[in-house]
């Protein structure tokens, strides 16, 4: 029965402790382990075998005496305390405050193991959400409600790109609450030092909810963390009616921690050694972003991920674009080149960028320039790969002016480094001012009307 203390500690392994004749305990609960010194640790049950019950550290093992310990199960599975004090404030991966300000005053107190949004429930997503990035908002659109993960390697500035993103990013043309739900996971003391200074230094804290969960924290607490964000998302968006920004780094470190845990449990292992369930496990994560009807606010979420050896293929990011609407897709050579936001545009790709552009949304034009400048982007790409292999002399003049267009399109459109906040107009005009490099004959995806308008 919950509450009752448990003396019978069978025995502590590294971070599992099985204690046997337990009652009426279930599986996902939390307890409390009561040590011979007064200390409190927190546990969660992993598994029951008749009136065995396997439990979870969240803290180190070390100094727990099996025959002078307690375990005490408090009936319910971990939970956030939730009110509108929450935004602003800094929290670890189990929800507690490490801001140095006091524990807020909770209005309720929400299962962090939430189900997803129902299908039926859903809304589509349909309204843009400008981060003041181009390579996003021109040509890779995000949506109000959709899942677009960025698609990172080792080396590579996502740390620099999750901050920009969470300064700038808006719902355009509405005076709507707005808020970011920021989990750091896995990441180091500087990285974390990194995000919480950059938050503070340009009061983008004053409209987000940080949760930080280090390197060195338990594996079950990494677990625990975007689990904690998500809750507090649905808090904001769908009791406060809030549009919710949900930023999750990095995803790797959390599939990393779903495969320490299940190794622990012997599981049998899947793919790359990581659990046979992981793609579901991912799917409860990513599939508590959207919208609702009849309710006002959304959640928009960002996942980021290092992609093992620079691999598309390796389960994570494998796993990941199965379940979201798209990816954003960060590049090693444009990164040499010192292009920043390094992203890949090709190689990039929202699903439900077509929703959220055009006229009343974002521009007029927008659907037409995106088409041109992808197709025109691409032909230079291949005319340059071309002209190192045969030479200059060896192409047309036309193809040397598409050439020049992709370096100057590289130059000036998809680099704008960290600090830069495009509007969408500024954006959209960049993209014509680059298209007249090119004979207005070439031009082909573009209504004619907008040609007269813009181009000339």
């Amino acid at each position: 029965m919950a509450n009752k203390e448990y003396k019978t500690i069978k025995e502590v392994a590294g971070p599992l402790m099985l204690v046997e004749e337990v009652e009426n305990v279930c599986f996902d609960e939390i307890g409390e382990i009561l040590l011979q010194n007064g200390e409190k640790r927190l546990c969660k049950v992993l598994e029951i075998d008749g009136t065995n019950a396997l439990v979870q550290l969240f803290e180190a093992g070390f100094g727990i005496n099996p025959k002078q310990s307690r375990v005490k199960f408090l009936g319910h599975s971990m939970r956030l305390n939730v009110s509108e004090e929450i935004i602003g404030r800094t929290f670890n991966g189990l929800g507690r405050p490490i801001d140095g300000i006091p524990e807020i005053s909770a209005k309720t107190s929400l299962e962090i193991d939430a189900t997803t949004i129902n299908p039926i429930a859903r809304t589509y997503p349909q309204e843009f959400i400008q981060t003041g990035i181009s390579a996003i908002d021109g040509l890779n659109t995000l949506v109000k409600g959709q899942k677009l993960p960025i698609f990172s390697a080792s080396g590579l500035p996502h740390k620099e790109l999750a901050a920009q993103i969470a300064r700038q990013a808006t719902v355009l043309n509405k005076e709507e609450n707005f808020a970011i739900v920021f989990a750091a996971i896995g990441i180091t003391f500087e990285e974390a030092d990194f995000f919480i200074n950059d938050f503070k230094k340009t009061g983008a804290i004053e409209r987000t909810v940080m949760f930080i969960n280090l390197a060195n924290d338990p594996a079950i607490e990494r677990i625990a963390t975007p689990k904690m964000a998500l809750t507090a998302a649905e808090y904001l968006a769908f009791d406060l009616d809030m549009n919710v920004l949900v930023i999750l780094t990095d995803i790797t470190n959390y599939a990393d921690a779903l495969r320490e845990v299940s190794a622990a449990k012997r599981e049998i292992p899947s793919r790359r050694g990581y659990p046979g369930y992981m793609y579901t496990d991912f799917a409860s994560i990513y599939e508590r972003a959207g919208r609702i009807k009849d309710k006002k606010g959304s959640i928009t979420m960002i996942p980021i991920l290092t992609m093992p050896e620079d691999d598309k293929t390796h389960p994570i990011p494998d796993l990941t674009g199965y379940i979201t609407e798209g990816q954003i897709i960060l590049n090693r050579e444009l990164y040499k080149k010192n292009i920043t936001p390094p992203i890949d545009v090709l190689s990039s790709l929202s699903r439900l960028k077509d929703k959220g552009i055009g006229e009343k949304r974002t521009r007029e034009d927008h659907s037409n320039l995106l088409n041109q400048l992808f197709s025109s982007y691409a032909i230079g790409k291949n005319a340059k790969e071309l002209m190192g292999i045969l030479g200059e002399d060896s192409i047309s003049e036309l193809d040397f002016k598409y050439v020049q267009f992709a370096e100057k399109f590289e130059e000036r459109y998809l680099n704008q480094g960290f600090n830069e906040n495009r509007t969408i107009e500024e954006t959209l005009n960049i993209g014509w001012e680059l298209l007249k490099m090119l004979p207005k004959s070439e031009l082909k995806r573009i209504d004619y009307k907008f040609i007269e308008k813009y181009y000339n």
